[in-house]
């Protein structure tokens, strides 16, 4: 999945969609219900939906995993993202200064330490432990071991246990939008 798979269309169809399903569910509690007759968004993908506010994260929710369609993981992650227990839940007057983007991921790849590039999104996973980063996160943590070790510690590990050979990598791109 090269970064030129979705049109620009697709994309903004997408972007459309994450911000009716704010918006019905501000209003009412409702879910928004997509429609398309586009087969690409209905393939099942991973997805994240990460909301803005003031250039500053507001929320993060998604999947790496293909679960569900581009179009409803969409809808879903963005209403997850505005309920992110980090932050106070999203209020209707916000959502005119939100930017939202998201980011549509590859299969992640089993791989080792070796095996993890500047520019990858990466899964690390150790026993019922587990943590992602998109590949965004490399411009705060452009140092690889802080960028695992941060990895580590959002999974619930000690920020060593990138070392250790029972914990597993997997790697995946994206392509992400806003």
């Amino acid at each position: 999945m090269d970064n030129g798979y979705y049109t620009s269309g697709e994309k903004e169809f997408l972007l459309k969609i994450a911000i009716k399903s704010l918006e019905k569910f501000l209003l009412s509690g409702e879910k928004f219900e997509p429609q398309t007759i586009n087969k690409k968004l209905w393939e099942k993908r991973g997805v994240f939906v990460t909301l803005y506010l003031d250039h500053k994260l507001r929320g993060c929710m998604g999947t790496v995993e293909p679960v569900e369609s581009l179009i409803l993981s969409v809808r879903n992650n963005a209403l997850l993202a505005a309920l992110d227990p980090r932050f106070k839940p999203l209020k209707m007057d916000e959502l005119k200064s939100i930017i939202i983007e998201i980011s549509i991921l590859s299969e992640p790849q089993k791989t080792d330490l070796n095996g993890i590039n500047y520019g990858d999104g990466v899964l690390i996973k150790r026993g019922q432990n587990f943590a992602t980063y998109l590949p965004s996160v490399w411009k705060q943590l452009n140092d690889k071991d802080k960028f695992l070790a941060s990895l580590c510690e959002k999974a619930g590990l000690g920020i060593d246990a990138y070392h250790d050979p029972e914990t597993d990598f997997f790697v995946y791109s994206a392509i992400s939008f806003k």
